[in-house]
């Protein structure tokens, strides 16, 4: 690489940190946690006796695992204006991951409730608990730790996901990666060393998955 190239990195590297740290970042992790409370009652629905409301959650999971993410994001931000709902580029972003992670998720936290042992259900009702209180105080907490690994690849592919942002103009990393990339026609050299941000973040995640889930191994029987 020539000099000018170099000197191109290394000035742009705290634009593009920026963007993650005030917009990747607080994106995904906004979007994840709406994300988790969406999957949790879509779960729990897709596990309800009632044929309708198990019937609407397994729809919605359908629709969300079947359709492209950057399609639901298009839909919401672009789609919706033609029906007189005007969303901003942010929370369309929001709300728009927070489904897709939703719909994913609920399978995982539905699976997780599943594994549980069906004694554990008969051990609350012995002692006097409703299903709600055994659920709460001893299925979920239970279901919880044996989620953690799938729900961790799920964050950090959101991590990546909300690159997509950028195509309805919402400042994150690759955003500010392209703005700068666009004014100095250097696209293949900024558009590396966005991978390569994402990449160091991805690692540092998948770091603090491995020590999240061997603290939470010990408590989970084998």
């Amino acid at each position: 690489m020539t000099e000018s190239q170099w000197a191109l990195l290394w000035s742009s590297l705290g634009p593009i940190l920026s963007g993650a740290i005030t917009g990747t970042i607080p994106l995904a992790l906004m979007s994840f946690v709406l994300g988790l409370a969406i999957a949790l009652g879509v779960a729990l629905a897709r596990l309800s006796r009632v044929r309708v409301v198990s019937g609407a959650a397994r729809v919605y999971i359908s629709i969300i695992r079947g359709t492209p993410l950057l399609v639901q994001l298009f839909v919401i931000f672009y789609g919706l204006p033609s029906l007189g709902v005007l969303i901003d580029p942010w929370p369309s972003a929001i709300i728009a991951f927070a489904l897709n992670v939703g719909g994913y998720a609920a399978e995982v936290i539905r699976a997780a409730i599943l594994s549980v042992p069906v004694g554990q259900w008969e051990a609350g009702h012995t002692i006097g608990m409703s299903r709600r209180q055994t659920l709460r105080r001893i299925i979920l907490p239970q279901a919880a730790r044996v989620s953690v690994p799938p729900l961790s690849n799920t964050f950090i592919s959101l991590v990546k996901d909300t690159s997509l942002a950028s195509l309805i103009l919402v400042t994150e990393l690759f955003r500010r990666a392209q703005e700068i990339a666009t004014f100095s026609n250097e696209f293949m050299l900024l558009y590396l060393e966005a991978a390569l941000i994402y990449w160091l973040i991805c690692l540092a995640l998948s770091s603090g998955q491995n020590v999240l889930e061997k603290r939470l191994d010990r408590y989970v029987a084998h």
